[in-house]
């Protein structure tokens, strides 16, 4: 066999990538939500568990009740003045890297709530990866969201988040 032979096949049977790629790539294919449902979103939410829509295939079917267990927080529905606090203990609990997802108006921009015992946005206590308008968004919406942030963690392989 000759060199030019080998170097051919070589380069049809090696696969060549970096440990941060293989890295992002397993992140990004198993990202376990918390479930942080405050309101109507919530609904929205659950749904994309269903056989409809099937959240499993992007790996994220494991909902978690505990904060130690999962690196995503979706936020949905309105963030009162007092659930605040808890909402930043339980992210604080999650390990890193850690992402939240701001489902809905209410959980964005505080929505047609503009009071004082509301908060006006969860990005005012959480850093926020993505947002989902409406009210309440669809689930498709969550959905597209998931894969956007799936790919922002492929990309961002293992450096570490600021």
């Amino acid at each position: 066999m000759g060199v030019e032979e080998l170097l051919d096949s070589l380069g049809q049977n090696v696969l060549t990538t970096t440990v941060g790629k293989v890295i992002g790539w397993g992140r990004g294919n198993s990202v376990w939500p918390a479930q942080f449902g405050l309101a109507c979103c919530a609904i929205e939410m659950i749904d994309v568990a269903t056989a409809r829509l099937d959240i499993a295939r992007f790996g994220s079917e494991a909902m978690r009740a505990s904060p130690r267990q999962s690196d995503l927080m979706i936020v949905s529905g309105r963030v009162s003045q007092k659930m605040a606090p808890i909402l930043r203990t339980v992210y604080d609990q999650m390990p890193e890297p850690k992402w939240v997802i701001s489902m809905g108006a209410c959980a964005s921009t505080g929505g047609v709530f503009n009071n004082y015992a509301l908060l006006q946005g969860v990005d005012k206590i959480v850093p926020v990866d993505v947002y989902i308008p409406g009210c309440p968004p669809r689930p498709e919406d969550l959905i597209n969201a998931l894969m956007i942030l799936q790919e922002r963690i492929k990309a961002a392989g293992i450096t570490p988040k600021q």
